[in-house]
């Protein structure tokens, strides 16, 4: 059966909360309400955005063996919060660090749905 977007947003937004509050001391979110617009946001990034900077930087992403997706990432978040009023985060390297932390927290949580 295939997860619902809501149901993707949800756990985007959990993952969020984990790396703001408990995390990554750099990135804060007001309130829940801002909380489930910035991950909404970023979902909406990261379906239409993401994809075409990954495109367009391939050459660069493969002599870097892959890191420059880590900034593409950073970045991603960085604009979703500069989207999202409300939704803080400090400098573009804790938007990297931030990135990968809940990369591997939406990982985690979708691998405990299946």
């Amino acid at each position: 059966m295939r997860k619902s977007f809501f149901w993707k947003v949800a756990l985007n937004a959990l993952g969020l909360w984990i790396v703001a509050e408990l995390l990554v001391a750099g990135i804060r979110v007001d309130n829940v309400p801002t909380l489930l617009l910035a991950a909404l946001v970023l979902g909406l990034i990261n379906a239409t955005l993401r994809p075409i900077l990954v495109i367009l930087s391939l050459p660069l992403n493969l002599l870097t063996l892959g890191l420059l997706t880590l900034v593409i990432n950073g970045a991603m978040l960085a604009l979703a919060a500069a989207i999202v009023p409300g939704f803080h985060i400090d400098t573009f390297w804790t938007a990297v660090w931030g990135s990968i932390l809940l990369s591997i927290i939406s990982f985690v949580l979708d691998s405990f749905q299946r």
